[in-house]
């Protein structure tokens, strides 16, 4: 690839920004962006940018789900299909660049490499899937688990409910999916690349344009219980107390100073408290806590929350409490494809680009695929690091880098003639096998 000649990437750029611009018409009223999965909002937008690809001359298409594909088919015939995208759905109150900056920049690449080189030889795709955050109903990568194979085809439509117990299988058929039987899961996917804003603030505070995403850190979520003796708080004395709430408030503290003994790229936090009863004059009789524990090596993150949870249990031992744990999450973490992550970096220098590898503490789209095929995650800079909030922004210039650099990988991956990023059609099989 000779590169993008400056004044189309810029003209690419600028129709890459009103995309954006128009995304983020679609959001119930209010502060942010709001645009949950199977809303008027939502399925508005996917049926919008069904259109835009088929005026673009790109194959358009949706699945069962309502995942929406834009498609620039190849001259070669069998081998994989080089997939690109990341997600339309938001948080409530959200940004208009989660999610929908790699969906609109998939989407404008695969113009650009239309217009400038034609047909390419492996088939490219753009998707917009149709949910990762789990606003609406309490699952994560609906969209990109039914093509990953996450879930099996309609498994816990009907029993998964929102919050007004509409159940997810009512709200995909009024949503018009109902008469789709067409399956959204793929086994011809070979490779997956999802450009992204970082949704944090290395990149910004090291004052570098492109984050090379090494792996997305994998999570373990707990539910902590502590139970005590709730007592009256003016006549019990200070020794003979066994206050939840204390014993509780130094389990955060041992998990704080623990994760910053640790290290990065280890995290931990507690997030949600509760306290039983509540009440000024009453020591607290029980407190539930939640802990998110996330580190880029499994091995440590095991071992750190193990080591964690018995400390745990002497904290309580100590003060004459009980405690009880439930785990709610297991992640692995997803490594990313080491030879398209050279890829990045090559295509960076050639570029001009500061760059640095790092790892996502974040979910992304792209762990589900990590997996079965050669994944690569590319991040650009969050001001101050901000995102779900109406505040996230990324610059125009900087929304622009990442876009030249997705498109120098998937012509990579797309047009050259030898490629060994690609696996070959019988590897691909095994992957997701």
């Amino acid at each position: 690839m000779s590169g993008p000649k400056t004044a189309d990437i810029r003209k690419a750029a600028d129709e890459m920004m009103k995309l954006l611009e128009e995304l983020a018409a679609f959001s119930t009223p209010g502060e942010g962006v709001t645009r949950l999965l199977y809303t008027p909002e939502w399925s508005e937008a996917q049926q919008f940018l069904l259109r835009r690809i088929e005026d673009s001359g790109l194959e358009a298409y949706a699945d069962r789900v309502g995942n929406v594909y834009g498609r620039l088919a190849g001259t070669q015939s069998g081998g994989g299909v080089v997939l690109t995208g990341s997600h339309i759905d938001t948080v409530v109150s959200g940004g208009r660049y989660d999610g929908a900056y790699g969906v609109a920049a998939s989407l404008t690449a695969l113009q650009y490499l239309k217009a400038a080189y034609g047909p390419p030889l492996r088939m490219l795709e753009a998707v917009s899937f149709a949910e990762e955050e789990g606003s609406r109903f309490p699952l994560t990568f609906w969209g990109s688990g039914n093509v990953t194979g996450l879930y099996e085809e309609g498994s816990g439509a009907d029993d998964c409910r929102d919050g007004e117990g509409t159940t997810l299988r009512e709200a995909m058929d009024r949503c018009g999916l109902e008469s789709r039987r067409d399956s959204s899961l793929r086994s011809d996917v070979a490779a997956y690349v999802e450009l992204h804003i970082e949704q944090g603030i290395m990149l910004e505070r090291t004052g570098k344009q492109i984050g090379v995403v090494e792996a997305i850190a994998g999570q373990r979520r707990f539910a902590v219980t502590v139970k005590g003796t709730a007592n009256h708080a003016g006549t019990t004395p200070m020794g003979l107390r066994s206050d939840a709430l204390a014993a509780a408030a130094e389990m955060a503290l041992l998990l704080e100073t623990w994760a910053v003994r640790a290290g990065d790229p280890l995290v931990a936090t507690v997030g949600r408290l509760e306290v039983v009863p509540n009440t000024p004059n009453v020591i607290p009789g029980e407190v539930s806590f939640t802990l998110d524990i996330r580190h880029s090596r499994e091995a440590e993150l095991e071992r750190f929350c193990e080591d964690v949870l018995e400390a745990f249990g002497g904290v309580a031992k100590r003060r004459g409490v009980s405690v009880s744990v439930e785990r709610r999450l297991s992640a692995v973490p997803a490594p990313m494809a080491p030879e398209l992550q050279k890829e990045l970096v090559s295509i960076c220098e050639s570029q001009g680009r500061t760059w640095r590898s790092m790892v996502s503490g974040a979910g992304h789209d792209a762990q589900l695929f990590a997996p079965r095929c050669r994944t690569a995650m590319i991040f650009v800079p969050s001001r101050a690091g901000i995102s779900h909030s109406p505040d996230e922004y990324t610059s125009p210039e900087e929304l622009a880098a990442g876009l030249e650099v997705l498109i120098a990988l998937l012509y990579k991956l797309g047009y050259e003639e030898t490629d060994e990023a690609i696996d070959a059609p019988n590897n691909m099989k095994e992957r997701w096998a």
